[in-house]
């Protein structure tokens, strides 16, 4: 059952992942760490109902209110967003320790933007992510989902600001923050690149009424002394008739 464990934890693959779960509950299907595994594993391979099915076990087992994240998180990925909303509100998800707090409450504001309430979904993150600052690399997520929630809102200078904090405090790259950062420089780069070559930004160049006409450009400018430049490009000046 152990090496089962170990084998789930480690797998690159999630499908290979939850089987090797499923090979470990088939050995000690009572056994609270290992329908937490079940359910971690099958959340990571998106099997939401049997993530659902595991980790409620393994509250059952274990009492432990850590896995409400998961479980909110997974009703939410099957469009039941009321009852997400139920686990994250709940007296359980009162009752948590600070850090299951803060997850519950990534998983409410993912909430609200799929109910087309972006500024709600600011809302919620913004005195955690505020609070914490971005300066503890546990709080790269808060910060990212922090991030995420402004951009959806269309604030994306803020949310810019926010990426840059999550990826500082993400030496290890567990979040895609930098990623995320650099495609919103490349977007103000491309905006800042459309307005410059936008004809109505007040360019300064001539239009094409105020061009000189090919017979213009033949005959060439007046020059003092009665001379003119006659010929192609490179020829000496001659007098004029």
């Amino acid at each position: 059952m152990g090496r089962r464990l170990v084998a789930a934890g480690t797998a690159d693959d999630p499908e290979v992942a939850y089987r090797h779960a499923l090979a470990a509950r088939r050995l000690a299907a009572r056994v609270g760490v290992v329908r937490e595994t079940c359910g971690v594993a099958a959340y990571h391979a998106g099997r939401w109902a049997e993530a659902l099915a595991e980790l409620r076990a393994a509250r059952r087992i274990t009492g432990r209110a850590s896995y409400l994240p998961l479980m909110a998180d997974a009703e939410r990925a099957l469009g039941r967003l009321d009852r997400a909303l139920e686990i994250v509100s709940g007296p359980e998800a009162r009752r948590a320790d600070r850090g299951t707090q803060i997850e519950l409450r990534i998983v409410e504001s993912g909430i609200r933007r799929d109910q087309g309430l972006p500024g709600a979904a600011v809302a919620v993150l913004q005195p955690l992510a505020e609070a914490a600052g971005g300066k503890a690399a546990r709080s790269a997520r808060l910060s990212y989902a922090y991030a995420d929630a402004l951009l959806d809102a269309g604030r994306t200078e803020e949310a810019r600001d926010w990426f840059a904090r999550a990826a500082a405090a993400d030496p290890e790259g567990e979040t895609d923050a930098a990623d995320r950062l650099e495609e919103i420089d490349q977007v103000i780069i491309d905006d800042l690149l459309d307005e410059s070559s936008d004809p109505e930004s007040g360019s300064d160049l001539p239009s094409g009424d105020d061009l000189p006409s090919a017979d213009d450009l033949r005959r060439g400018p007046d020059l003092p002394g009665g001379m003119a430049i006659t010929g192609t490009a490179g020829d000496d000046a001659v007098p004029a008739d």
